[in-house]
């Protein structure tokens, strides 16, 4: 299947990014960004229809938009506060994503989904504290992206706690990750330095948008169809 091979190649490229971060040739790996997400939009693009799958489609183009735009973050101010607008937006579509998918089960009766929201309202109140000083001009739009982000995770809860499907943990997994790797970027670009942050960042932001396009893709599977595997 087309959208095998595009993922197959994803984790292909993904690794070589990885590995020319890791080895020093940043300028190989600045030409290798752009390159990663089309295909994951092209794996779903070929996989069968399903009701989300264009919100699917726009949350991922919004984020390839984002990465294009943050390689230049260096430059200026400007593109790293539109790559944020770009990601924001990503991961609006990514909410409405989480909570349009079909329910099996009642998540607000389940007092782990309360504990585990509890534990996001922490997660966002100790990273706002600890930004805060630093964030300038910036406190506003950083507080609202964080916000954003934290809500995505809850709906990603959502999604755990009410779906049947195996596939609901590589979605939790892809937005836990997701939260990770936008906090290891904060954390190195307002806080204080990271070791080997670049290489942290992007590989849990890689891993996170391919749990979650393996994620949905396995929750809206329909029954008659083969399980996707790589």
């Amino acid at each position: 299947m087309k959208e095998n091979l595009a993922l197959r190649g994803y984790l292909a490229f993904s690794g070589l990014y990885l590995i020319c971060i890791l080895i020093g040739i940043e300028n190989v790996a600045w030409f290798l960004k752009p390159l990663l997400l089309p295909f994951l939009i092209y794996a779903v693009y070929k996989n069968e229809y399903f009701s989300t799958r264009r919100i699917l489609l726009v949350a991922l183009i919004f984020s390839w938009f984002g990465d294009m735009v943050l390689m230049f973050s260096g430059q200026a101010e400007l593109y790293f506060i539109v790559g944020l607008l770009l990601f924001l937006i990503s991961h609006v579509f990514y909410i409405e994503l989480f909570y349009k998918q079909r329910r099996h089960k009642n998540p607000l009766k389940n007092l782990f989904f309360w504990a585990c929201c509890g534990v996001v309202v922490y997660y966002l109140k100790t990273m706002l504290e600890l930004l805060w000083p630093d964030l300038g001009e910036l406190k506003i739009p950083v507080s609202v992206y964080a916000v954003t982000i934290s809500v995505m995770l809850v709906l990603a809860f959502k999604v755990y706690f009410s779906s049947k499907s195996q596939a609901r943990y590589l979605v939790l997994l892809g937005a836990v990750s997701f939260v990770v790797s936008d906090s290891l970027l904060a954390i190195n670009k307002f806080h204080s330095p990271l070791p080997y942050a670049s290489l942290l960042i992007m590989a849990t932001y890689l891993l996170a948008q391919f749990c979650l396009v393996l994620g949905m893709l396995g929750i809206n599977q329909k029954k008659t169809s083969p399980p996707t595997t790589l």
